[in-house]
């Protein structure tokens, strides 16, 4: 019988492989390898066909509504209900919207829940990362506001966005105010009154109504001024909650009140004729 190298089988049995001592091989353990006294076959791996095309977020499922923030002579106030919505359905009614990022800055969501805690994961992460530095150096307002904006323009190039509206306010030691905005395609920019959703049609003209009758506004004013406008939000938004919470971003630090409802009277309804 005759040998062949490549396949280091003998010819006229190639069920038997030559093997040392005349012990045959088994085929099934050298299909991806070089057989004893052979050569190894270069030869690409075959590819599992993918189930279909990939995937991407192409709407949110439990989502906030909007934002309200005003930017103040001693600081920096945020607020916002907190009603998670499934669609229409008011689901979850315990969804905080705000959290603080450093001692000094607050960052506000609406739209998608789940992408905002993907956010303030990463938002933890730069908290640790400054904490190990440990050179003294605050997280300013200015900062995470600029690693949002590349964060949500970076995700949306790539087709799959954080399906968030963020805004991020801060009052750093230095007494300076910040007030920025973002959406989930990298569109920022930052004013001294912003709102989100459907407070940017409802509840903006009243902040800015209160900004340019009194600039110098205070940081109590101002509170009142957005408790004002949630209850607004709560009788025109179908998507909100009259259960709220306010921020507030001083030279002092950062707080976030615990979740308040606000005093609603729907005496006015039947005055509404017409819809029947």
């Amino acid at each position: 019988m005759g040998w062949d190298p490549v396949t280091s089988n003998k010819v006229n049995n190639p069920k038997m492989a030559g093997g040392y001592g005349g012990m045959p091989f088994d085929d099934a353990l050298w299909t991806d390898g070089p057989r004893p006294g052979g050569f190894y076959q270069m030869r690409p791996k075959a590819s599992k066909a993918m189930d279909g095309p990939s995937n991407r977020t192409r709407q949110p499922i439990v989502t906030g509504t909007s934002v309200l923030a005003m930017k103040c002579s001693d600081g920096i106030v945020m607020a916002a209900d907190t009603l998670g919505s499934y669609g229409s359905l008011a689901r979850f009614r315990d969804v905080e919207r705000i959290c603080t990022v450093g001692d000094h800055t607050l960052v506000g969501a609406s739209g998608d829940i789940a992408d905002f805690h993907a956010i303030k994961h990463m938002l933890d992460d730069i908290e640790i990362s400054n904490g190990e530095w440990n050179d003294g150096h605050p997280i300013e307002p200015r900062s995470v506001h600029t690693y949002m904006t590349r964060v949500l323009y970076g995700r949306r190039t790539k087709m799959n966005p954080l399906w968030n509206t963020l805004v991020v306010g801060g009052f750093t030691k230095a007494g300076e105010g910040y007030l920025g905005y973002v959406d989930k395609i990298g569109v920022a920019y930052t004013d001294s009154t912003i709102a989100t959703g459907y407070g940017s049609y409802i509840a903006l003209p009243l902040m800015r109504d209160a900004v340019e009758t009194k600039p110098d506004i205070t940081v109590a004013e101002a509170k009142l001024v957005l408790e004002r406008c949630l209850k607004v939000m709560f009788y025109r938004d179908a998507r909100s909650l009259n259960r709220y919470q306010i921020a507030t971003a001083t030279v002092d630090g950062s707080t976030i009140s615990e979740p308040t409802s606000a005093e609603t009277n729907w005496d006015i309804a039947e005055f509404v004729q017409g819809y029947e």
